[in-house]
């Protein structure tokens, strides 16, 4: 054995573990080919890659929010309700999906300023004409 090496066996590493990122690229980029209409487009890895990462992004700040809102009513189990309330109090995310509904969660509590009883000093109690939105669970 003079002169030659013997090559260490090579570890495998899936393709999420080499991106660094938690969701799974291959079973992402296995959908996005799989998806109807997309058989006339090719897909890189790198979509695979940055896809994953995006929906693990949106994920982590949905779960966060949910868990901020859990909190808030004194609760330890995350439910429809606070990822609902999560999302509607989230300007960016309510406007992403705004038109999701999601089963179980109830609707955004809001009340029309026009219905609140007029304060004693002319009606004017401070709001400025803002909308006043109910954050009550």
């Amino acid at each position: 054995m003079t002169g030659k090496t013997v090559p260490l066996p090579t570890v495998r590493q899936s393709k999420s573990k080499r991106a660094g990122i938690d969701f799974p690229v291959a079973r992402v980029i296995r959908k996005m080919r799989a998806h109807p209409g997309m058989e006339r487009f090719r897909i890189s890895a790198g979509g695979g890659v940055f896809f994953s990462a995006v929906l693990e992004y949106l994920c982590a700040e949905i779960l966060e929010l949910s868990g901020m809102a859990c909190k808030g009513v004194k609760k330890r189990r995350i439910t429809p309700r606070h990822v609902l309330l999560a999302i509607g109090n989230d300007e960016e995310l309510h406007e992403l999906l705004k038109n999701v509904t999601i089963p179980g969660a109830g609707v955004i509590p809001y009340v029309n300023p026009a219905l609140l009883k007029k304060g004693k000093s002319g009606g004017n109690d401070g709001q400025g004409g803002r909308q006043m939105q109910s954050m009550e669970f």
